[in-house]
């Protein structure tokens, strides 16, 4: 922290634990809690996405679950020594990042319901889904990642300002990516109740699936999860570093830790390699099920991974 405390690298009777950036002892029974949620969930998509193989949505889901547990011991760290470089550098670069991860398994899935339940009902080709908000998370990655290793190495006020614009940055920018995704998701799901008594057999009967039903709850959950995630970290960065919300670990602990664990669980329960077929069928380039013989032809369907 700039200012008198510029040599403070322990606790003392001068470097007090209410003069770091947060103010607090990071918990170490809520870190140590949500390593575990995140280990375990990361253990068990890696165990999913090789069963089912679907590979994008093992790798996005994974890299976010893997984000998490680093964080989080960054924290256990900070317990610690609340001033601990180190630790700073692995929570805030890390758990800034890993929740654009668990965004992108979102976004993955509505190439594939678009190719499930017709193309025609879609504003947009089914892969322009894939390439466009798959280029946005990595952008707002870029900007989150790029801010927090500013941040977390800043030697000076001004650069930890920079450090912090460029997260706020990134996050304000995956927000506005999430309600673009979330208007043309709710535009195909609309066009497609409109006609859907003359959907086929098929496709009624996974609108009837209570897996494919348990499947869209959990979606639209982690969806709300993430943005509720989101919009937090804007208030928390939008005040300057050390300011009350930032320095409010109840607010963090449920904001933070326990909607994204939400968000991960739900990807992790209703899996789309059990809960949506269609999904990984469409990734290894399968006619069977809803997809007819003109959605099978179509070069994004042949594509190797999902």
């Amino acid at each position: 922290m700039p200012g008198p405390y510029d040599d403070c690298v322990d606790v003392t009777d001068f470097c007090v634990v209410e003069a770091t950036t947060y103010g607090y002892r990071p918990s170490l029974r809520a870190s140590s809690f949500f390593i575990a949620i995140f280990a375990a969930c990361m253990g068990i998509q890696f165990f999913q996405g090789i069963r089912w193989r679907t590979w994008f949505y093992m790798s996005a889901m994974t890299l976010g679950c893997l984000g998490e547990v680093v964080g989080y011991a960054g924290r256990v760290i900070m317990h610690g020594n609340p001033w601990d470089e180190i630790g700073f550098q692995m929570q805030i670069c890390c758990l800034i990042i890993a929740p654009s991860f668990f965004a992108a398994a979102i976004y993955l899935t509505l190439k594939h319901l678009v190719l499930t339940f017709g193309p025609e009902h879609s504003r947009l080709p089914p892969k322009w889904y894939t390439w466009i908000f798959i280029g946005c998370d990595l952008f707002s990655l870029i900007l989150q990642g790029a801010g927090g290793g500013v941040a977390a190495s800043a030697s000076d006020q001004s650069t930890q300002d920079t450090g912090s614009n460029l997260m706020l940055a990134g996050i304000v920018w995956q927000v506005v990516t999430l309600i673009v995704f979330a208007a043309l998701a709710g535009d195909f799901v609309l066009r497609v109740s409109r006609v859907r008594s003359s959907l086929t057999l098929a496709a009624s009967d996974l609108l009837k699936d209570m897996k494919f039903r348990l499947f869209a709850v959990g979606l639209v959950t982690a969806y709300l999860t993430i943005t509720i995630r989101c919009i937090y970290r804007i208030a928390e960065l939008g005040g300057g570093w050390g300011n009350d919300i930032m320095q409010n670990e109840a607010e963090f602990i449920v904001l933070e830790g326990v909607v994204v664990v939400i968000a991960v669980i739900c990807q992790t329960a209703f899996h789309p390699g059990y809960c949506f077929p269609q999904m990984r069928l469409q990734g290894r380039g399968s006619s069977k099920g809803i997809i007819g013989d003109k959605e099978a032809s179509d070069p994004e369907m042949t594509h190797t991974s999902v």
